[in-house]
């Protein structure tokens, strides 16, 4: 079965939760202050009525600072310059905005357990975005547990397994320095054993230099998928909005090595570059699951394409 983050998350809109979805709305615009303030006065002071060439020159310069990313604006621009888009010009841009991310990527639940590997750099949330997701998860009636394959980074797995108990989700861990793959092969036996509807896997928080780490949670991956077929089925990297194109970069060689199927990005309230995540979608064609808009349990939300679009441009 397969079901859209939205909908394993309990956050699909109806018209009941109306409110409940313009307060979310305002947070997501909220945090994309920044970033907006940035694109909206460049809009609005630029002659594109007249054709002027040095206005679209400006709105290129205005998209690649909020780290759009070159080839994404080169591909935004000529979409509108397509479509003829003047005069409500941040209305058009808006819709081509969400075009890029298409449909709302599906995830499937089907197995169980479902395995969802976590990676991503030291310093990213890596650890509050799993605790996160998994209290959530919970409260939508899946049952969770978290393996802490983090065994290098002194207190990451105290961190894991306090956000495990705030969950009520089961937790396996290991002494510092265990071998990871170890560590993910015990936390998906478990799951099977306790018939767990989701079991999450930390992994080191490495930068995608370290050849030696990213070798090893190839290593992880290869053992997961072991245990079982089509595992994991889920390889979430985390992306810090405040790195700009350096998160780009992480994700382009994860990507290469260990086959990410979304990322989450947090941060995203602290950050000028919420523009990240058109480049992600574009030059790696990789959708934006979830996404972090502060550091309370409900500030982790199923990515929107179309608030996220309305919240970096409207005026």
């Amino acid at each position: 079965m397969s079901l859209t983050w939205a909908e394993l998350l309990g956050d699909e809109p109806t018209t009941a939760d109306e409110p409940e979805r313009s307060g979310l709305f305002a947070r997501m615009r909220e945090s994309l202050a920044k970033s907006r303030r940035a694109l909206t006065t460049e809009l609005a002071n630029a002659a594109f009525d007249s054709g002027d060439d040095a206005a679209w020159e400006r709105l290129e310069e205005a998209l690649i600072r909020s780290d759009v990313g070159v080839q994404a604006t080169a591909e935004l621009v000529r979409r509108l310059e397509a479509r003829g888009a003047v005069g409500r010009l941040a209305d058009a841009l808006a819709e081509e905005v969400e075009a890029v991310f298409g449909a709302p990527p599906a995830f499937d639940v089907s197995a169980q357990p479902t395995v969802v590997l976590v990676v991503g750099v030291n310093g990213t949330g890596k650890t509050t975005t799993i605790g996160k997701l998994a209290q959530k998860l919970r409260e939508h009636g899946r049952s969770v547990l978290v393996g802490a394959a983090d065994t290098f980074r002194a207190a990451a797995e105290e961190q894991l397994e306090i956000w495990a108990q705030r969950a009520e989700a089961d937790f396996v861990g290991s002494p510092r320095g265990a071998d990871p793959a170890a560590v993910a092969f015990d936390a998906v036996e478990a799951g099977r054993a306790r018939r767990r509807d989701v079991v999450i896997v930390d992994t080191a928080g490495r930068l995608h230099t370290q050849t030696n780490l990213m070798t090893e949670l190839e290593k992880v991956r290869r053992v997961i998928a072991g245990r079982i077929e089509g595992a994991p089925h889920e390889t979430l990297l985390v992306v810090d909005a405040t790195t700009g194109q350096n998160g780009l970069q992480q994700a382009r060689l994860f990507r290469e090595s260990v086959g990410v199927t979304g990322v989450a990005l947090t941060k995203l309230d602290g950050s000028a570059k919420g523009g990240v995540a058109i480049a992600i979608a574009v030059e790696l064609g990789l959708p934006v699951k979830l996404v972090g808009m502060g550091e309370g349990l409900d500030d982790l939300r199923p990515f929107d394409a179309h608030d996220y679009a309305r919240a970096l441009l409207a005026s």
